[in-house]
């Protein structure tokens, strides 16, 4: 187990690779998104619209996204509240439905399945929320919180060897056998995200979402938490979908990073290539923003601007309001991904005209 104290490692540090990994990334992508879209209804009631002639409205959350996580690696989305990384992570294991494009699992499309449809392939790929408690039934010992879905996929018959496979995630997580018999609300919030990825790991899966699992938890608590994470995955060779607004944590525990911005990547790579020379300005801005004492004294450009509204999102380049290099071009036409020399993916006018400051 690693120190108690310790902290995720710094932005420039160099992967780990001490360990011999059961998690080895292969070529062949377990999780394909391709144009996926989502968007949502966000009209006043009917007579309200029609008392004031408003038109609906239309929130595009998710537009035209595409990307793929290769078996055993992690894959981080990262951006500021509300750039649509969570609505992501919930159209991938299905608790919402694109409205295009596809979701692709060991080659299976999942976009559009029923719940009966989606069953078979249900148990391969779990989530680890955010909130710890609120993902958790008050009302149940761990033990039965752990065990559910062991007997709802039938993987064990018998409550005596139900019970010495629930002891043995507990055991998995650095947790006992007796915290089985207690409630979640006897727990700490590392503890209680603990029991949250002893339910997950329940089902045998090869693929984990994990929205936002530390950013409820102290910053020890939080490197435990991680430290964890990467243990299982190599111990248990787990495919991970890592959602955070945290960069130093993203850069701890990732092999590829996107970079969403109003709903769409704006950059995708290396995470190492990606937190040395970042090419897109928001990714720039991002990785200013990530306390460093080795840049003490050193002038930095704040963040300028706001979100925009994503209602009424922005024309050509959604970044151009808070873009220092913005030309006319990218106020009219918007900009796609396109490979850089590097290898990573930039969805940038200034990039692809070389109008960029060197980092």
């Amino acid at each position: 187990m690693s120190n108690a104290h310790a902290s995720p490692a710094p932005v420039n540090a160099a992967p780990d690779t001490s360990r011999a990994s059961a998690a080895s990334v292969t070529d062949t992508p377990l999780v394909r998104a391709a144009g996926l879209t989502r968007t949502f209804d966000v009209s006043a009631p009917l007579l309200a619209r029609l008392l004031r002639g408003e038109p609906r409205q239309y929130l595009q959350a998710v537009r035209d996204v595409d990307f793929e996580i290769r078996a055993g690696e992690t894959f981080s989305l990262v951006g500021e509240s509300g750039c649509g990384k969570s609505t992501v992570a919930k159209l991938v294991v299905g608790l919402q439905q694109p409205n295009a494009g596809r979701i692709e699992f060991a080659g299976e499309n999942l976009a559009g399945r029923s719940r009966k449809q989606m069953a078979p392939l249900r148990r391969r790929l779990q989530m680890i929320f955010q909130d710890p408690y609120a993902s958790l039934n008050p009302r149940w010992r761990v033990r039965r919180i752990i065990a559910e879905p062991i007997r709802a996929f039938a993987l064990i018959d018998g409550d005596e060897a139900i019970n010495a496979r629930v002891d043995s995630l507990l055991d998995q997580v650095k947790l006992t056998g007796a915290d089985g018999d207690k409630f979640p609300h006897e727990f700490s919030g590392g503890q209680r995200q603990r029991i949250s990825i002893a339910r997950a790991l329940a089902s045998e899966p090869e693929f984990l979402v994990c929205d936002e699992p530390t950013s409820a938890l102290d910053v020890s608590v939080q490197a435990q938490v991680l430290n964890l994470m990467k243990d299982l995955q190599d111990e248990l060779g787990l495919t991970y979908l890592f959602i955070s607004h945290n960069l130093a944590v993203v850069s701890f525990m990732s092999d590829r990073v996107g970079v969403m911005y109003l709903g769409a990547l704006v950059e995708v790579g290396d995470a190492r290539s990606l937190f040395a020379q970042p090419y897109h300005p928001y990714t720039r801005m991002l990785i200013d923003t990530i306390p460093d004492i080795s840049m003490s004294g050193v002038e930095r450009t704040p963040p300028n601007g706001e979100v925009p509204n994503p209602i009424s999102p922005p024309s050509g380049c959604a970044f151009h309001p808070r873009c220092p290099y913005a030309q006319d071009r990218c106020r009219t036409q918007a900009p796609s991904l396109a490979r850089t020399p590097r290898g990573s993916l930039v969805a940038c006018h200034a990039v692809e005209e070389d109008r960029l400051d060197e980092y």
